[in-house]
Formats: structure tokens, sequence, C-alpha cells
């Protein structure tokens, strides 16, 4: 199946004269379709790192064995050979760290600049641009499938192996499963169903799901996070979770929300202090819109050439959207940003992508929620913080007492539900003045382990008082940072998560 953006953009991009166009995709063979399509008056010259220079149509070797990239960026080295010809590149990532092959092609490209009808064509999965190709270069990337294209690569494959039908209901499920694959391995799955028993069920869809893990564990920058936790596990933060509840409604019936006149939801900055249960939202969001929650660590798209970290952000963003609907969860959002405005190569790397990061949340449009957490928020550039960037922003502060005892109830009915009713927890409660939530889990382990390794048959409330007395609560490590950013949040005035 076609991909009419990417074959529109290179058209445009060809007849405009752009030197070199980057397109980052390991589907080779669509886009050699989409070449073959927009050549019209242009001769194809490929030359790939398995045959060398090749025929673009047959891929067989042109010339004798052995004949290297240099050596054919040296054939198109004048204007006569170059003209009214597209130079196609595969496999030529390694080769753009040596800077003969760099200087070559920056050769071809300033004659193009200059005027020669030609355009020089790159395809990699890995994007490397050295500098001195940056203002030459261009970037495209192969487009994710859609419901309604998926749907015809289902149906095309249904037909040519004699298949039985599918229902409508089951084709549409399985046409959003399959949202973020490649054709091709949406054709793998397709085959692997039929080789289990030559029909297409409701079962296949766990070879999606398992088919999604194995693509984004490649990718190495999104993370796909199991969902345990519920809006149950939460102790506290009422106003939050009753606020996740009503977003819940309008994603999981999104088409008629936006009937209604709904706004697509964006996104949520959840702020506050370690441990008090930030993390534990954004699992139990997913769990709560009924999709899968993929983990964006902004440490990994930090590449070492010029555009790579731009890149990566464009690929985990654009793989987020295309696996849509989900929760697209960046922790400690405050240390993917830091540095901004400075100087140096990696501050410039970091506002580039703080950049590009504040565009597509202004402007997206697609269901991939992000919830956004931070431990100190006064790192934060001001830009993020303002009105339609987020659909709000919650302050996550120390549980009061009703919340402590919840959290109690919580962690003591997860491990020794059967010890719970004994458990005194208003004694509790005042003795765990200035925990975080984290220190109350931990306080309820310790307890548990050392009556178990004490031979004890339950656990008591004296047990807890012990591990309370050998911990120091958060608001004795970090007292002055907690008073400091409560009056920043108040100050702010942004909503508290607990009331």
């Amino acid at each position: 199946m076609e991909n009419k953006t990417l074959r529109n953009k290179l058209a445009r991009y060809i007849d405009a004269g752009f030197p070199i166009l980057y397109i980052n995709t390991f589907e080779e063979g669509k886009v050699d379709e989409i070449i073959a399509s927009i050549s019209y008056r242009k001769e194809v010259c490929e030359w790939n790192g398995t045959n060398g220079f090749v025929d673009f149509d047959t891929k067989a070797p042109l010339w004798m064995e052995g004949y290297t990239l240099e050596m054919t960026l040296d054939e198109f080295k004048t204007k006569e050979n170059l003209d009214k010809k597209i130079i196609l590149l595969k496999d030529i990532a390694p080769y753009l760290e040596d800077n003969r092959i760099v200087s070559k092609i920056k050769g071809l490209a300033e004659m193009i600049h200059h005027g020669v009808e030609a355009t020089v064509i790159i395809i990699s999965n890995i994007v490397v641009i050295p500098r001195a190709l940056e203002k030459f270069i261009t970037i495209l990337e192969m487009d994710y499938l859609n419901s309604a294209e998926i749907e015809q690569v289902i149906l095309k494959f249904i037909d040519e192996n004699g298949m039985e039908a599918v229902g409508g209901s089951l084709l549409k499920e399985m046409s959003v499963a399959f949202k973020g694959l490649t054709e091709f391995e949406i054709g793998n799955i397709l085959a692997l169903a039929y080789a289990d028993n030559g029909k297409l069920t409701k079962k296949d869809l766990q070879l999606v799901f398992d088919q999604k893990q194995q693509m984004i564990k490649k990718a190495g920058i999104l993370e796909m996070i199991p969902l345990k936790e519920t809006i149950e596990d939460i102790g506290g933060l009422e106003n939050l979770k009753k606020w996740f509840k009503r977003k819940a409604k309008v994603y999981k019936n999104m088409e008629q929300a936006e009937k209604y006149g709904v706004d697509m939801p964006k996104g949520v900055l959840i702020a506050g202090l370690p441990g008090c249960g930030k993390s534990l939202n954004a699992k139990a969001a997913a769990n709560l819109f009924g999709v899968p929650l993929l983990r964006l660590d902004m440490g990994r798209l930090m590449g070492k050439y010029v555009g790579e970290s731009e890149g990566n952000l464009r690929s985990a963003i654009a793989l987020a959207e295309a696996i849509a609907p989900c929760v697209l969860w960046i922790d400690e959002l405050e240390k993917a940003f830091a540095g901004i405005g400075g100087t140096g190569g990696g501050a410039e790397v970091t506002t580039r992508l703080f950049g590009n990061f504040l565009t597509w949340m202004q402007e997206k449009n697609s269901p991939a929620y992000v919830v956004a957490t931070a431990n100190d928020i006064t790192k934060l550039p001001p830009e993020l913080l303002r009105k339609g960037r987020f659909d709000e922003i919650f302050y996550v502060g120390l549980p009061d007492k009703k919340e402590r005892e919840t959290i109690f109830r919580i962690h003591m009915d997860k491990r020794r539900a059967k010890d719970s009713k004994n458990v005194k927890y208003a004694e509790l409660v005042k003795k765990t003045e200035g925990f975080s939530g984290a220190d109350i889990e931990g306080v309820v382990k310790d307890a548990i382990e050392t009556a178990f390794a004490d031979g004890k048959d339950s656990v008591r409330t004296e047990d807890i008082f012990n591990a309370i007395e050998n911990t120091h609560s958060l608001k004795e490590i970090m007292k002055d940072a907690i008073e400091k950013m409560e009056e920043i949040y108040r100050e702010r005035k942004f909503k508290n998560a607990s009331r």
C-alpha cells in the first residue's frame, strides 16, 4: 500500500531541487515503489551495501564485484553524469563518519544546489547527519498506516489466502490494534495467525501486542510498561482521581465527545514531592483509560550526531501517535529540559528538543495522552506551564491524616489482608506526620518482613510502630525544599491533587 504523504513530499522536494533527501525507514521496498512512481524522466542509480552499484529495477550488480561507495560517487562528479539522475544510497550510515565519503556527497549536493537537475536520496533506519551535510539534508519519514489503510491490508491478505471473512467489529478492533506497525510487520503477524489455524480470531490480538512490545524494545527510546496498578491503588488524591475518571469518559468515547464539541484531551502535568504517587497515577490512568502505557526516557533521546536527538524525538512521538490510543508517560520532566537557553552544544540540542516538544504539545490532536511528572517544577521553563500545553497542572503534596490511613490500609490489604482488621490505623496515622506514600509503603513492607523473620504468625500494630521508629520521613529529610516548593505551588495556584 503506497504511502501517499511521503510520495507527495518526495515529488515536491525533487521538483524544488532539494539536494539531499534522507528517508528514515527500514521499509526500503515501499520507498523503491514510491521513487519508481515519481522518477519521471530521471534515471534512478542505486548503491547498496549488499551488491554495490546495482540496477534499480532488478537489484543486479551493474559493475564488477567490490565497486565501492566512493567509486560510485566518483562516477557522478561531473555535471554531465549527474544531470537527470536520482542517486539512491542505502546502507550508508556507517560511511557517513568517513570524511572522504561526506566530502564527495557534499560535492554532489553543491552541484545540485547550483542548478544540476538531480537528487541524492539516502534511505536508512538510522539518522546520521554529518555537520558538513546539515544544510543540504531534509529528513523525511514513512508515515504509519491509518486504521482504514490497515483494514485494506487485512482484507487483501484474507482475499489472497482464501480465508474466512472476519466480522466488522473484529476487523475494526484489529485495525486499531495494528496501528503503529509497518505493513511488513502486519503481514508477518497475519501470516503467523494463518499458519496457526487458517483464520483470524480475537486471540490473534495477543500476537499484535507481542509484536508491538518487540517493536518498542528495538526502538530503544520508548518502553511499554505492564499495567498492574489501578485507580483504587492510589491512597487519597481524590481531586486528581475524580478528574482522571472524567477524562476517561471522554477518552473512551472520543468520537461522540468530539461531535458534542469536546476538545481532544492533551495531557496532564503532575508535580510535587517524590514518593507521593505521581508515577502511580500515570500507571493508573492508562489502566483507567484501557490503553497501553508507554514511558519515554528523555535521556535516551540524546545522540552524538547533528539532528539525531531531534530525529529520536520525532520517531518516539510518531510511534506513540501511531500506537495511540495510549498514555505517554514522561517521568521527571524537569531533568529532560535542564540547561535550556544555555550555551554549548548540549544546551543547544536540549533547547531544540524542548521547542519540538512544545510545538507538538500545542498542536497535537492525536489520542496519545501525555502524563508528565516532575519533582521540582521550578526547574521547568515557564513556556511549558502556559495554558494550552496541558489540560491541567496538579500539585501532589504530603498525604494528610485521612490519606495516610488509606495508604496504610491499601498496603496491608495487598500483603496481609487477614491481619489488617487488627491494626490500629488511627495510632499509626498519628505517628507518621510528614511521611510520604512511599515512606508508608516502606514501613509496611519492613514490618511484614521483620515479623516473618522473627517467626510471628501475624503482623501487629507494634510491628509497624517499630518500623516507623526506624524510618526518617520525607519531611524530615527534605524540610526546607518541601516548604519552598509548597509555597511556589500555592503562589502559582496549581490544583491540589487531594482536595
